[in-house]
């Protein structure tokens, strides 16, 4: 019996038939992942976010590949060559790869030359030799000569059998899916450096002469590998270790081809032709095609884990602790342009701006520090956002002497990735928001506002702007984008949105609001000032009941005349509230925060027929801390004096940094010297560590040590195995392929010696 999509899914996801079709059912009604994970966990099960991506994502891929069956089904009958077999095995498919295997055979095509040998009436020869080997070939042919169809010699008959059962056996989806695991399973990835291109390609030279086990293969060195080809360098190919392989001698594959087809050299009159045939096959029609199978297959292996890497550290550095709601100070170092200066209010508003210059040239340090001073004393100033580009260090000096010298003002200085900055500063948005302002200006605001709230910020940049993936620009653009939209949206519904300061591009963010719709949300706020309750969101123009549905719950209106519309408590449950405030006869605004009281309750004595036991039981959780933010408290990482620039470095010098970015092969830390350092998957830990993320992720404060300093490749090499003494890793960000030599070595018995044990470890 076939299974539906739903059966699928939830076999998929081991869960419950039940779940998924309630699922379905949601989702085609215009219920997003975030309203759905949030607001109806009585009717999917409480199914998880995760769970929910993973169900919508196959979802698709299901339905797409339905669609894609039934066209091919009907091309199929339209030519009356589907037979019930066909039929079976085409339902059968759970691949795309599998399904297009199948439909191979009956492509309308250009004419081949096996079409061309059917046509001239080739295909009972071909047939017959293959059925029946002991069948003399040059006799055979001989029947099959018909000077009309240019078939003049037996030569020419057996050229075409030869065309008819080639193209038969490449076309054949058993075989094809059979020999491509395989190949997969068992096959290498060899690659060469172009000639002549070695030196420049030498960032490649791992590379110049190595090979891997396909289906071992990491992702960011399969990406790296595809670079090296698109850029010239490197020619890469898959390959079967054959051993000594002797001419007459079948290669792996052409024995296979011949295996499924019970052809074998008994010396029979057709053995030779026959054998001709399969290995003619595998060069000709297959080896290509298979290698282009494979490759693809890696690809997008790699580009998945290379895009769940980049999705992975935007989600840590959305939800990066935020500062709060303080009148902050951006600085937006620079030398001979000077250090632009700007004050935002607790909102992220715009108050005022200065250009000062306290280095290399003018280093008007004093005159610099006093125009500091004015602005920290006529605002109010508590924080001072520095970006780390070029004169951060500089510039965070001279934050530091402000503080010194004026302790009243209770200033704290930070320095935070401007990574994206100049990107927002120069697009359209920016110029919206500050048409009057120039472009390094607006750069500085948005340093100074994503120290206040990351999240609200960063939503403005496209996120392949920030730096935190791995290979991203080698990776497909639409898969990457949706998996990016999808991390933000998600964060984003995860946190809560203030509707009274959220701009558009975070408002679009939120669950049911559209670009337009968030547009319009700003314009009635600046129409009609501040919303006073979630209730009036229904005025706003083109937000109609669905979309309030969708994005009530997770818009937060603070201080406003409910205060339920302050938490992330649905509308649509504001009556559940009310029954427990009269159940117990008090007041919604004590219940709220009373979180003694709320753990004392029953959830089941407050369910009926629309909210069960699971929703009262977020509500009740909520009530104890309406509106809270999921995101950790704020903490800063503390330079060393000193530590300036990669010159300043010395081996075993211990530093404090932040993780700006986790990759497949280690973490790179920003320890303040205007580059950052890698410290490689094998020192994050003094144990094994099979993910770097299981110990690291972007925005953490780590202590780490120096292990070596490449100033010639601007290359740092840390640790954070900090008990030991170091041995010298990888000077290479992406780990080398086994050459030849390093596999003979690693399969030979380390030594016992400690030093010999460590260069074993290295070569491997």
């Amino acid at each position: 019996m076939l299974k539906s999509i739903t059966q699928r899914i939830a076999e998929e996801l081991a869960v419950k038939e039940s779940q998924v079709q309630a699922t379905i059912n949601l989702l085609d009604g215009g219920d997003t992942v975030p309203f759905i994970a949030r607001y109806r966990k009585e009717v999917t099960g409480s199914l998880d976010d995760t769970q929910l991506r993973l169900l919508d994502e196959r979802l698709n891929y299901l339905r797409d590949l339905d669609e894609r069956r039934e066209v091919i089904i009907k091309t199929i009958t339209e030519q009356g060559k589907l037979t019930d077999l066909l039929k079976k095995s085409l339902y059968e498919a759970e691949t795309k790869t599998r399904l297009e295997d199948l439909y191979k055979p009956y492509k309308v095509k250009r004419l081949t030359k096996a079409q061309i040998a059917r046509d001239a009436g080739l295909e009972p020869l071909a047939e017959s030799l293959l059925d029946n080997p002991t069948l003399n070939p040059d006799v055979e042919a001989e029947k099959y000569i018909n000077n009309d169809k240019s078939i003049s010699t037996a030569k020419d008959a057996l050229d075409g059998a030869k065309q008819i059962l080639m193209e038969g056996f490449a076309e054949n989806p058993e075989l094809i899916g059979q020999l491509r695991e395989y190949l997969w399973e068992n096959g290498l990835m060899v690659s060469k450096v172009v000639k002549g291109r070695e030196e420049a390609g030498s960032k490649f030279s791992d590379y110049f002469d190595a090979q891997e086990n396909l289906n071992k293969m990491p992702s960011h060195r399969i990406l790296a590998l595809f670079r090296g080809r698109k850029e010239g360098f490197l020619s890469i190919n898959t390959e079967l270790d054959e051993g000594e392989l002797k001419p007459a001698q079948l290669s792996i594959m052409e024995h296979k081809i011949a295996q499924f087809y019970n052809i074998d050299n008994k010396q029979r009159a057709a053995d030779a032709w026959l054998m001709e045939v399969v290995k003619w096959t595998w060069r000709i029609k297959v080896k290509t095609a298979l290698d282009m199978d494979v490759k693809k297959r890696l690809r997008e292996i790699a580009e998945e884990a290379a895009i769940d890497v980049f999705g992975e550290n935007l989600k840590d550095l959305l939800l990066a602790a935020p500062a709060g709601q303080k009148i902050t100070i951006g600085l937006d170092p620079g030398l001979r342009t000077g250090v632009k200066v700007v004050v935002i209010d607790e909102t992220g508003k715009f108050l005022d701006d200065a250009t000062i210059y306290p280095h290399a040239p003018k280093r008007q340090w004093d005159q610099s520090i006093h125009v500091l001073a004015a602005l920290a004393e006529k605002y109010s100033a508590k924080l001072i956002s520095i970006g780390n580009g070029t004169a951060s260090r500089e510039t965070d000096k001279l934050a530091a002497d402000l503080i010194k010298q004026y302790p009243q003002f209770k200033l704290s200085k930070i320095v935070v990735s401007e990574a994206g900055a100049s990107v927002y500063s120069a697009s359209e948005l920016a110029a919206n928001e500050f048409p009057d302002l120039d472009v390094s200006l607006r750069g500085a605001v948005s340093i100074a506002r994503r120290l206040q709230d990351p999240l609200a910020e960063l939503v403005k940049i496209d996120p392949k702007s920030i730096g935190v993936g791995q290979y991203q620009h080698d990776v497909s653009q639409v898969q990457l984008s949706r998996k990016l939209d999808v991390i933000i949206e998600d964060c984003v519904n995860g946190v809560g949105v203030d509707l009274n300061t959220a701009s558009a591009p975070l408002l679009v963010q939120v669950s049911g609001l559209s670009a337009t719709i968030a547009s319009n949300i700003v314009s009635y706020r600046e129409q009609n000032g501040a919303f006073k309750n979630r209730k009036q969101l229904l005025k706003v123009p083109r937000l109609g009941d669905k979309a309030f549905e969708q994005s009530a719950g997770f818009l937060r209106v603070m201080n406003g005349d409910n205060p339920l519309d302050a938490s992330a408590v649905h509308p649509e449950t504001y009556n559940v509230v009310k029954k427990i405030a009269l159940h117990q006869n008090c007041d919604i605004r004590k219940l709220i925060g009373d979180a003694q009281f709320l753990k004392s309750l029953n959830p089941a004595d407050y369910t009926d027929e629309t909210f069960g036991e699971l929703t009262i039981k977020d509500i009740i959780s909520e009530l104890e801390k309406p509106g809270r933010d999921p995101r950790p408290e704020f903490k800063t990482a503390e330079f060393k004096e000193g530590i300036e620039e990669p010159k300043d470095l010395k081996p075993e010098m211990i530093l404090q940094g932040v993780v700006t970015n986790v990759t497949n092969f280690g973490a790179f830390v920003d320890i303040g010297v205007h580059q950052d350092g890698l410290v490689h998957i094998s020192q994050l830990a003094d144990k094994f560590v099979k993910d770097p993320r299981d110990v690291v992720k972007a925005g953490d404060i780590v202590k780490t040590k120096v292990v070596e300093i490449d100033l010639k490749r601007n290359r740092i090499a840390l640790t954070m195995r900090l008990g030991e003494k170091i041995q010298k890793q990888d000077k290479h960000i992406v780990e080398p392929l086994k050459t030849k030599r390093q596999k003979k070595i690693a399969q030979q018995k380390p030594p016992e010696n400690n030093a010999m044990a460590a260069a074993f470890a290295k070569l491997r």
